[in-house]
């Protein structure tokens, strides 16, 4: 399938919290639809134009078969994704936009300082290796 066609979770792959996500993700994603790369990777680069990266936050972004979602609708479209309970964060599109996002950059504006930076991108293990495009 081609990358464009794909449905990407781009991540900041030196925050403990965004890592622990895909950690997440990749467990609770049992139809292994999602594929994972991190923002400013080759394939982000490929994929999202100069002029859009520089207004985009660098915490969690997925790209749905050539569509990016951004903040909470990025989590939330994620969630359709993942098996039951975790699905029923759909829920969440009955917030209004303005709360889910102010929460949203909230936690994304403190997550080092809450949870940590790692010194190294997270390595996969060799079955997880081609969840991971670059």
């Amino acid at each position: 399938m081609p990358v464009e066609k794909r449905k990407i979770v781009f991540f900041d792959g030196v925050c403990h919290l965004c890592m622990g996500s895909v950690q997440f993700l990749l467990k609770h994603n049992k139809t292994e639809s999602l594929s994972f790369s991190a923002i400013g990777s080759k394939t982000f680069l490929e994929l999202i134009p100069e002029p859009a990266r520089n207004s985009l936050p660098d915490s969690i972004l997925y790209w749905k078969e050539g569509k990016l979602y951004q903040e909470s609708d990025a989590i939330l479209s994620i969630t359709k994704e993942l098996t039951f309970p975790w699905r029923l964060g759909v829920l969440f599109w009955l917030v209004p936009r303005s709360l889910r996002n102010f929460l949203y950059r909230l936690i994304a504006k403190h997550r080092y300082q809450w949870f940590g930076k790692a010194e190294t991108c997270m390595v996969p293990t060799p079955e997880l290796k081609q969840r991971f495009l670059d």
